[in-house]
């Protein structure tokens, strides 16, 4: 009987799927990525792949994990395996710009933006957006990586000669016109098995890194997930969330063969949606699913256990 295998180079952010997994009593296997080799001649063994690889691995010490996925992926899919979240959702975990190049394919709005490489570039490109307000964003980012909010071409001049400019890990800044939310909010549409499961209103007024993810609460004091009860409630569940956007990302994820994401978008006062990350290494956040009791790992794994009786069925 073959199983489920899980590549990941962050264990914190598997655990609760493992538990989910065990709990529905569901083989599986953990290939931690953060460093390894890949036999070309060889032959994968028989069974469900099932990516969680995340842009910021290198926030983590491993620079070189989604490289190293790549070239997994592209040996598994070489030799048929089924690989949920493979070569088409990494090509957009690592990169905005493809991000926002795949979202305007598909109709779908995105805030003007404009990628630099080089800091006088990076000042050329924000007076070339000639917008009041603007935000600068790592292009391979996740967490929130570089993001900064500026109101002046100055600000961000005295940022970019600063102690506190991040340079990204692919040389690239998108700098991004500013959409301002008149509550304050960001909704993120969760899917699982390329369809909608969930919509989650995210409260932004006391930050912008939005990591749902438990295991924020370990180590990152900026990450509105901790425990203090002010901010207990900065995600919530939205019950019967229903728009016209989700189909046109459903058409999105179905192109790119991404089965698992979570995608974030903003209003702004007119209520225009602008659509703005693609998550395909996507967290829940427990206290806001307990509340509606709806709980996106125990729906993954049981995504995962179906997927792995059609594997199986073809190895028979």
């Amino acid at each position: 009987m073959s199983k489920i295998y899980i590549i990941h180079e962050n264990k914190e952010w598997t655990d609760h799927l493992i538990n989910r997994l065990e709990e529905l009593e569901l083989p599986y296997e953990e290939w931690f990525l953060d460093e390894g080799t890949v036999d070309l001649s060889s032959i994968p063994p028989e069974g469900l792949y099932f990516s969680r690889m995340s842009a910021s691995s290198h926030t983590r010490d491993h620079r070189y994990a989604p490289e190293l996925s790549t070239g997994v992926f592209a040996w598994l899919e070489r030799h048929g395996r089924t690989v949920i979240n493979g070569s088409g959702a990494i090509r957009l975990e690592l990169s905005k710009v493809n991000q926002y190049m795949e979202l305007d394919k598909f109709g779908i709005r995105t805030p003007k933006t404009i990628a630099a490489v080089g800091k006088e570039q990076i000042l050329e490109a924000a007076r070339k957006l000639e917008s009041a307000s603007f935000i600068t964003k790592h292009n391979r980012a996740g967490k929130g990586l570089g993001v900064q909010l500026f109101h002046s071409i100055q600000a961000l001049e005295e940022y970019l000669q600063g102690p506190l400019f991040e340079e990204p890990i692919d040389g690239i800044t998108l700098i991004q016109e500013y959409i301002q939310s008149p509550d304050n909010s960001i909704t993120r549409c969760e899917f699982i098995g390329g369809k909608f499961i969930y919509a989650v209103r995210v409260d932004t007024s006391e930050g912008f890194e939005l990591c749902p993810a438990d295991a924020c609460r370990i180590d990152d004091p900026f990450c509105p997930v901790g425990e203090q009860p002010t901010i207990i409630d900065k995600f919530q569940v939205i019950e019967g969330f229903d728009d016209p956007i989700i189909k046109k990302y459903e058409e999105l994820l179905r192109s790119n063969h991404i089965l698992v994401a979570g995608i974030e978008f903003i209003r702004n006062e007119q209520g225009q949606i602008f659509t703005y990350d693609i998550n395909t290494n996507t967290n829940y956040n427990s206290d806001a699913e307990a509340k509606v009791e709806k709980y996106g790992m125990l729906e993954l794994a049981k995504y995962l256990g179906e997927e792995l009786k059609t594997v199986n069925s073809i190895y028979k």
